[in-house]
């Protein structure tokens, strides 16, 4: 479902004209459709794998004033599919190397960058000042923060995840049509999913994505065409091949059913699991530090490693004589681990760690969880160590 009325007209100068000649010659486009893009407003949260396609071709269209949301800088391992960052940015605030980018795409747009972490205090009034929201989070607690914001505000959701080589679009919070939470009523349990930094992700699948994305904001800017709303496009990437799965509204929906009960934002890492809360429910015994680690393994009594990455992380990089389980294998391979000794079980970041630490306490081990991961042990104690 398309948005029901346009922006209002923005003249265009010759040089726009010559600029857009491509678009003015289509029909569904044409003069009027140009300069409704030159009068919307579209914002993207988030200038990594999916915001950085989406962002360019928006600003390629003429699309007139973009925001981008984003706190985060550059790091080495965003260059492999974030296309709006050059080496060069590397330690940069990604809205500024992003603003630089767009602006020598397209010096007719507006870049309007914003340097804070989304939240349940600033995102009603962010979105509120945008006609559509093209989201590139790669984490539940934002996707429905987004999708919650969006409904309350009225403004479509244009909704994108890559993961491997698996990438998913749709449009959300149109009117009639369903929401985020229509699909994914509750998040699965925190760690359950991994991260694109755990499990990594084909480079270029931000891109297909991120322009589908791109293609979706525009269309409901001219009112054209049929939207993605009620259908979710699921891409396989190494199979090569498109599907789609009908998503229909929940009249049960506490946000956007009948009866909502959910009328304004609430704390969504609480929600999700993964916040400072939610981790305060854990033992106190339950994470060791690195530091504390690196003191224990110089002891005589020293703890047993356990690597719950896969084999392709073990091969980057390992904590000295450690043990490699992959997390889905752990469970009927319990016997291989010595239950007379103490253990710290790690992964990158420690979110698949905490998962296969519950599993061993349950189990009867005596087991604790490597705070931050390898990640952490690499800034704490040993910064020679490749990182990933």
């Amino acid at each position: 479902m398309v948005q029901e009325s346009r922006p209002g007209p923005a003249s265009l100068s010759p040089d726009e004209i010559r600029r857009y000649s491509r678009h003015l010659v289509l029909p569904e486009v044409g003069l009027e459709g140009q300069q409704a893009f030159k009068a919307a407003k579209v914002l993207c949260v988030g200038a990594g794998g999916l915001g950085s396609p989406a962002a360019m071709y928006l600003a390629a269209a003429g699309v007139g004033t973009i925001g981008i949301v984003d706190f985060d800088v550059v790091d080495f391992s965003n260059l492999q599919r974030q296309l709006l960052h050059m080496t060069h940015d590397v330690g940069r605030l990604k809205v500024d190397s992003a603003r630089e980018r767009l602006m020598a795409i397209n010096p007719e747009v507006r870049v309007a960058t914003h340097e804070v972490a989304l939240s349940s205090a600033n995102a009603l009034d962010l979105l509120s000042r945008y006609d559509v929201i093209v989201d590139g989070t790669d984490n539940f607690p934002t996707r429905y923060l987004v999708n919650d914001a969006c409904v309350l505000t009225r403004r479509p959701y244009i909704y994108g995840s890559v993961f491997r080589f698996e990438g998913q679009v749709s449009i959300f919070a149109t009117a009639g049509g369903p929401c985020y939470r229509c699909l994914y009523p509750e998040p699965p349990p925190a760690g359950l999913v991994p991260s694109c930094a755990e499990g990594g992700v084909l480079g270029v699948l931000p891109g297909i994505i991120g322009t589908i994305q791109a293609t979706e904001a525009l269309k409901q800017i001219l009112g054209a065409g049929d939207s993605l709303a009620g259908r979710l496009l699921i891409l396989d990437a190494l199979a090569m091949k498109f599907r789609e799965v009908r998503v229909r509204r929940d009249p049960e929906c506490p946000v956007c059913g009948d009866h909502p009960t959910i009328r304004e934002l609430q704390d969504y890492e609480q929600f999700c699991g993964t916040s400072i809360a939610a981790r305060s429910s854990l033992p106190a015994d339950f994470d060791i530090s690195p530091v504390e680690l690196s003191h224990a393994l110089d002891c005589r009594d020293a703890p047993l490693l356990l690597d719950v990455r896969e084999p392709m992380e073990f091969k980057i990089n390992r904590l000295p004589n450690s043990v490699l389980i992959p997390f889905g294998n752990l469970p009927d391979r319990l016997g291989e681990i010595d239950a007379t000794r103490d253990v710290v079980v790690y992964c990158h970041y420690g979110i698949r760690s905490v998962r296969a630490v519950e599993l061993l306490r349950a189990a009867g081990f005596r087991a604790r969880n490597l705070h931050g991961g390898i990640a952490a042990w690499i800034d704490q104690v040993d910064p020679t160590m490749s990182r990933y």
